[in-house]
């Protein structure tokens, strides 16, 4: 049992008003434990509404440094920040925005070699990332781990959004049961070769945010099974229907992935 301050009852009296939450609920926020994978256009939304949330420990992975192109959309950065670690970066709004918040800091880029270490404290691992190798090593490492995996997609005004938790069996689909191979290199543009919509990244990072706090709380229907597309230019989300592939080579019948060698 948490031993409330007068401090913490205002901060999160809004979440503790709803019934589906209430004190019992942001306990278990503060409990809670979420790696957010890039500090970029994604993370920099859902890094503040988790910290704001209360989610009590946040693992902020980043290899990169802020660039003044990334202030267009990485709101969680300032112009003052160009040039620093973008995990310190967001690690200090996170400090600043909610001191009940653990953060952990990993100034490196998520690799086959140390996936399965950086994941293995939390819960909840949360896909922010802008390339394909890593958006498959992330779901590779979180089924092989038991990991609840939210990932994110951006592309122009358009952005993707599912919850994949394959490690739990039959109704759970992995990334591979929709796109078993990655696509041939240069066959989709990054968002530095066709751009980014700034204000997207905000709808699809938050909303990656409200799935995450779902999933630790238990709330409403979860996005596992289901494949969101968000088109901001016609205001539109659309859901694609997902059902596991008994030949995935990751969480099918037999599969052949049983490590993260392939991505070494």
């Amino acid at each position: 049992m948490i031993d409330w301050t007068d401090d913490q009852l205002e901060r999160y009296s809004r979440h503790i008003l709803l019934p589906e939450v209430g004190g019992v609920g942001q306990e278990k926020l503060l409990e809670a434990s979420v790696l957010v994978v890039g500090a970029g256009g994604l993370g920099a939304p859902m890094l503040q509404y988790l910290a704001a949330a209360g989610v009590g420990r946040i693992g902020v992975i980043d290899g990169d440094t802020v660039d003044l192109s990334n202030l267009q959309r990485q709101i969680i950065h300032r112009t003052q920040d160009v040039g620093v670690s973008k995990a310190e970066s967001a690690a200090r709004m996170i400090r600043d925005l909610n001191p009940d918040v653990r953060v952990d800091l990993y100034k490196e880029r998520i690799t086959a070699a140390n996936a399965l270490d950086v994941i293995a404290p939390y819960a909840i691992v949360a896909d922010g990332t802008d390339n394909f190798a890593t958006r498959y090593l992330l779901n590779d490492a979180c089924h092989l781990a038991g990991k609840t995996l939210v990932s994110g997609a951006l592309l122009r005004f358009e952005g993707q959004l599912s919850v994949f938790k394959s490690h739990q069996g039959d109704g759970h689909p992995c990334y591979r049961c929709l796109f078993p191979e990655p696509p041939a290199p240069g066959s989709v543009p990054s968002c530095s070769e066709a751009g980014v919509f700034g204000a997207v990244a905000g709808a699809v990072g938050v909303q990656q945010a409200v799935e995450v706090l779902k999933e630790i709380l238990g709330l409403g229907e979860s996005l596992s099974g289901r494949f969101m597309m968000y088109d901001g230019l016609y205001t539109e989300w659309r859901n694609i229907k997902l059902r596991k592939n008994p030949a995935c080579p990751l969480c099918g019948e037999q599969p052949s992935i049983r490590d993260l060698s392939i991505h070494a």
